[in-house]
């Protein structure tokens, strides 16, 4: 689905995927990476966050590396990179150090970008 080599590189560490037909309500808390094909209604906490397509999130994503298919009401923090794929929609505030925006891409909020990395997350 996606063809980044970010995402190439994500699916071998993968710890835990919400298929498309799953809804979890509840902060989601992870060591390692995750991907979202279903719904979550609240956090999300990981080492890697991958939202497909059809993923939604209703809450805040705090990840190292986020790639965004689908849809996220609420703030994002990458402290490495943040991915906005092609139909991705993103109605909160995000902070990270590396932003990639395709095209088609919606963002709707107030972006901060640092090379300093430790500051992004910091921010909070």
């Amino acid at each position: 689905m996606f063809g980044s080599a970010k995402t190439k590189d994500a699916e071998g560490k993968m710890e835990t995927i919400l298929g498309p037909e799953t809804h979890f309500q509840g902060t989601i808390r992870s060591k390692g990476y995750i991907r979202i094909d279903g719904r979550v209604e609240g956090g999300i906490s990981a080492e890697g966050v991958i939202i497909g397509e059809s993923g939604q999130v209703q809450g805040d994503v705090t990840a190292k590396t986020v790639v965004i298919g689908g849809k996220v009401t609420g703030n994002i923090i990458a402290a490495s990179t943040l991915e906005l794929q092609t139909r991705s929609q993103i109605f909160g505030d995000i902070r990270t150090a590396q932003l990639s925006i395709a095209e088609g891409a919606v963002f709707e909020g107030n972006c901060v970008m640092t090379t300093d990395k430790a500051k992004v997350i910091e921010m909070d």
